[in-house]
């Protein structure tokens, strides 16, 4: 998956920063609040004005950047559960953002397919993740899939790169609504799961 090779990229690029930072007293949780704030900010500026080279360069830099969080929760040697808490949610509040702004940018130039399959992704990337928490919540497992966050990520900003760079607007539609449709297929697959794990439940009437 695109998710453990962009660990092993970050830990190579990023593992000397997220270091300094830690010896400069800096805590995780503001490098994890800094670059939800910026994302959310280069999203809802670039990418709702038609900047689609600067702005899934500039995203994808700022998303790279906003992985040395966890590595400096490593260095330090103490991964909490508020940490994870965070980092977490505020990943959901970046994606959001993201195609958001995709979305914002069909509005204004009366896009409507490529409205319909962002407003899809949207909607079904906060399922994803959703399903998987959920399910853990009980005691579950519920995670794999083919949309993982990363997955999703880089499909979204390369289509959105690729239409900047001259590519047709229906390459964006043809990627968000693949992306859409294996987002959906990845909420199957973990309802699957935990109906599979629950199948043996017993319910007391009363």
């Amino acid at each position: 998956m695109l998710s453990s090779k962009g660990r092993v990229f970050t830990n190579a690029v990023f593992g000397p920063v997220a270091r300094g930072l830690v010896r400069a007293g800096v805590s995780p949780d503001a490098v994890t609040v800094t670059g939800t704030v910026l994302t959310v900010g280069v999203a809802l500026w670039l990418l709702p004005t038609g900047h689609f080279v600067a702005g899934p360069l500039a995203i994808t830099v700022v998303v790279l950047i906003d992985s040395v969080d966890g590595l400096m929760a490593r260095a330090l040697g103490r991964s909490t559960r508020w940490g994870a808490f965070l980092d977490s949610t505020l990943d959901r509040v970046s994606d959001a953002a993201i195609f958001s702004g995709i979305l914002l940018w069909a509005v204004s130039r009366d896009e409507p397919w490529v409205l319909g399959t962002a407003l899809a992704c949207l909607v079904l990337g906060s399922v994803v993740p959703y399903a998987k928490a959920r399910a853990e919540g009980l005691g579950l497992t519920a995670s794999g899939g083919v949309a993982e966050r990363a997955d999703r990520l880089f499909v979204a900003l390369a289509a959105v790169l690729a239409v900047g760079l001259g590519a047709p607007v229906p390459v964006l539609v043809v990627a968000l609504g693949l992306l859409a449709l294996a987002s959906l297929y990845t909420v199957g697959q973990r309802m699957g799961a935990v109906r599979r794990q629950t199948r043996d439940d017993v319910v007391e009437a009363g």
